[in-house]
């Protein structure tokens, strides 16, 4: 999973970043808390770290500017303020947990591990994803560009699905990699797109409108143009 930590002490964000990068996540850091909400803004995180006390911008005003602008990216505030007030003013800021440093390594990857599973959980409750024209019916694993039924292979169903839960989004290679193929690192093969090409070719037949797109440098996004 794609992370990032927002973090302003040196020794702190370096110890972290370490443990995640072992526990196999992509983490990006930023020590500046305008830095951090610019980039938790325009990148696709399954999850944001986010120091309280940051240079730049406090922590809890960057968790309320994400929900502000519609993000519900899952948001763990790290913070030596404790007490049971501090606790309840960073979770009605939006984020989704607290935790009061020092803290343990251990910990912060149980709680990563525990808010991804649950978000992967509400994702897995909707039956049906429909992005435009394009319906998916993850009960019985078809798909429907219209009324058209389109035959997909298994590894394409699942390229599929993962695309449209991320509908909008910019969806990076390593992403796909471990989203779709449970790959933690890069094969160095071209298999992603092949995939792509081929799932490009059964949901845009020649005259109808391209829901796939490449964001040149980044990744892919399926959505209107």
């Amino acid at each position: 999973m794609r992370l990032l930590l927002i973090e302003d002490d040196a020794e702190q964000a370096r110890f972290a970043l370490k443990a995640l990068r072992e526990a196999g996540h992509a983490v990006d850091h930023a020590a500046d808390g305008r830095e951090g909400l610019y980039l938790a803004l325009s990148e696709p995180y399954a999850l944001c770290i986010v120091d309280r006390m940051l240079p730049g911008m406090d922590g809890l005003a960057i968790v309320s500017a994400l929900r502000a602008a519609g993000k519900s990216t899952p948001v763990i505030i790290l913070s030596a303020l404790g007490q049971v007030d501090d606790r309840v003013r960073g979770l009605k800021a939006g984020s989704d947990d607290y935790l009061v440093k020092p803290y343990a390594l251990v910990e912060l990857m149980a709680r990563i591990d525990a808010l991804l599973r649950r978000v992967r959980e509400q994702g897995q409750t909707q039956t049906t994803l429909t992005v435009g024209d394009l319906r998916l019916d993850r009960l019985a694993r078809t798909a429907y560009r219209g009324e058209r039924l389109i035959d997909l292979k298994p590894q394409e169903y699942r390229l599929l699905e993962y695309l449209m839960l991320h509908a909008g989004q910019v969806v990076t290679r390593t992403m796909l990699l471990e989203g779709v193929w449970d790959y933690h690192f890069d094969p160095q093969t071209n298999i992603i797109d092949v995939h792509i090409s081929r799932l490009r070719a059964k949901l845009e037949p020649e005259g109808s409108t391209r829901l796939i797109h490449t964001v040149r440098g980044a990744g892919y996004r399926l959505g209107p143009a």
